[in-house]
């Protein structure tokens, strides 16, 4: 399953966190109500150590709620589990990104690929959609680092991050010639969290320039994944973001999806275009699908009105007195009608921009606070 990008900006802005299309695009930590969703990443759960989701961009079988729109799955993939410890040239340029996910309590695993010696690593969008923090280890030498996103792209499923104060670092060779249908390749990545390591799944291009579609969900857009790289490689949780090699030890695409169930059926962005959306985040172009930085972060929770469902310890929100089941009214001014609204308004801004909020309480009585607006979760 594709993680909804519209449920992720929801969720980074504060507006959504316990509508359906948070349970829809984040899984719970272990022991909390609700659906649980078809993750995009490993999850590890507060407590309960690893608690392992679907691949990202996973799609289902037909039966599935989820959908897929490219045909019959029958005797597509024949793959057999290949699957090995990544030997040391396979670890040249590959990272493990750990993300916290303050407001979710939960955490997440992937894999990405270094593309400068400074520090500048492609991952999947979904790889780090929610997080408060992240942390990167390079897999060749175990060292350690903060990193922060540069930009991500929601349509394509990529996003750049820049590692602190990192420099001498070890870069993925990458592939100009394209794959070819039979061509051999190999998926690394971060399998299954398996954090000391990373695992290698042989396989071969079973098709190039595929599409692949998640259905609409409450609020959230289906989204479709096109142009993708089809592989029998066994892909499974935490692979993410991570290299799929060819014969020749190059990267011709960054693993981001998989079937499920039966034979794996893989997918991998080619890496040209990995490089291009690369290209385009670290030099702020403009574009609908970019995003930049963090964004803005007031701190609640809604259902389909303005009734807050509930507020995060800590935020904006919390320190101006709005609790559950007090509804806001208006934003600077500007009279909110239901959670959209208010996510438009509080999207306008930047962390650290003041806004004046008006709400309602149980009992009636209104109240109004300047906040400053915090950073919020990746969107």
């Amino acid at each position: 399953m594709l993680v909804l990008p519209a449920a992720a900006a929801a969720l980074a802005l504060g507006v959504g966190g316990v509508s359906a299309g948070y349970a829809f695009a984040r899984q719970h930590p272990a022991g909390s109500s609700g659906t649980t969703p078809q993750s995009s990443n490993v999850l590890l759960t507060p407590g309960d150590g690893y608690s392992y989701g679907q691949d990202p961009g996973v799609q289902q079988l037909p039966t599935s709620p989820y959908g897929y729109d490219g045909g019959d799955w029958t005797g597509q993939g024949s793959s057999t589990d290949t699957t090995t410890q990544a030997s040391d040239s396979q670890l040249t340029g590959l990272v493990r990104i750990a993300t916290t996910m303050k407001y979710d309590g939960a955490a997440a695993a992937g894999t990405g690929l270094v593309l400068t010696s400074d520090g500048e690593v492609v991952t999947n969008h979904h790889v780090v959609a929610g997080a408060t923090s992240i942390e990167v280890t390079v897999m060749s030498t175990g060292d350690t680092y903060t990193a922060k996103v540069v930009g991500t792209d929601t349509t394509d499923d990529v996003a750049v991050l820049q590692l602190e104060d990192a420099s001498g670092l070890d870069t993925v060779s990458t592939d100009h010639d394209g794959v070819t249908q039979g061509e051999a390749v190999t998926a690394v990545g971060d399998g299954n969290g398996t954090v000391d390591y990373l695992s290698a799944a042989t396989g071969s291009v079973i098709a190039t320039d595929q599409s692949i579609a998640t259905q609409s969900e409450g609020s959230a857009a289906g989204e479709n994944l096109t142009g993708l790289i089809e592989i029998s490689s066994d892909v499974v949780g935490g692979y993410s973001g991570g290299a799929t090699y060819d014969a020749d030890g190059e990267v011709v695409g960054m693993t981001t999806a998989a079937s499920t169930g039966g034979d794996v059926v893989g997918y991998a962005i080619p890496i040209a275009k990995v490089l291009s959306i690369a290209d385009d985040l670290e030099n702020g172009v403009s574009s609908a699908a970019y995003a930049y930085g963090y964004p803005a972060f007031l701190g609640v929770g809604l259902g389909d009105g303005t009734v807050v469902q509930g507020v995060y310890d800590g935020t904006p929100a919390a320190d101006a007195g709005i609790a559950a089941g007090d509804t806001i009214t208006s934003v600077d001014g500007t009279t909110v009608t239901g959670a959209d609204q208010l996510h438009s308004l509080v999207a306008a801004h930047s962390p650290g921009d003041d806004v004046r909020v008006t709400w309602t309480d149980a009992n009636g009585s209104s109240h109004s606070a300047t906040v400053t607006l915090g950073k919020g979760p990746v969107a």
